[in-house]
């Protein structure tokens, strides 16, 4: 069954360390992928405009690396987002979700260090509702590195991963496609470095018996 995905990134980079491989996976098995960025940087936030076109021009090599059927960016300001742009943000999330109609959504996990990401999570969940979008079949959280493993240790926080994809074959292109967010990465013990990226994809994989995995939670499956 060919499917119709959709990654929900706060931030470019995110859909690349929470589920790169399972990206290059769902395009090599002939699944429509689409990338949502929420957020953007500009130069009313004081970026220069020297990083807000590198960033542009990184945004745009990592979608052709990946493939993507298509690339959609909201351009809310980035590291701000607060409850005040709830209705904004579900306004725009609903016409995206209408016009491409996604079986499959990826959602950053509910409860990551960035308040972007849990903003965005519950906003997101409200364009979700099974009677208003039918054609939305499965949800997946995705952990990202340095925010899903630094959220509060609480139980009612935990990421609790329950479903796993093999990116063993992909393994080397996620890596590739991460190396493009040069500024992003520094050298361990710094969380977004590729030597930690490789390992958490190793412990991944020795859970789910395989080289290399991403992990999700569910959040919601219907098999029709």
């Amino acid at each position: 069954m060919k499917r119709k995905v959709i990654v929900i990134a706060p931030h470019p980079d995110d859909e690349t360390l929470g589920m790169g491989g399972t990206l290059l996976r769902h395009r090599a098995e002939g699944d429509d992928i689409y990338w949502l960025i929420i957020t953007n940087i500009s130069t009313q936030q004081g970026f220069s405009s020297e990083r807000v076109n590198s960033r542009q021009a990184e945004i745009a090599q990592v979608a052709e690396a990946f493939g993507f059927t298509e690339t959609i960016k909201l351009d809310f300001p980035t590291m701000s987002l607060t409850d005040n742009d709830w209705q904004a943000l579900i306004k725009a999330i609903v016409q995206v979700f209408l016009r491409i109609q996604p079986d499959t959504i990826y959602l950053p996990n509910r409860s990551d260090a960035h308040s972007d990401h849990r903003i965005i999570f519950d906003a997101t969940m409200a364009c979700t509702k099974t009677f208003r979008y039918p054609f939305i079949q499965r949800i997946f959280m995705y952990e990202t590195v340095s925010e899903t493993d630094f959220a509060p240790a609480l139980p009612e926080k935990v990421f609790i991963a329950n479903y796993f994809v093999d990116i063993t074959a992909f393994f080397a292109q996620k890596i590739a496609i991460m190396q493009i967010y040069a500024s992003e990465l520094a050298p361990p013990p710094f969380p977004r470095s590729i030597e930690n990226i490789s390992a958490w994809a190793t412990v991944r994989g020795a859970m789910a018996g395989v080289l290399h995995a991403e992990a999700f939670q569910i959040v919601k499956w219907i098999e029709k």
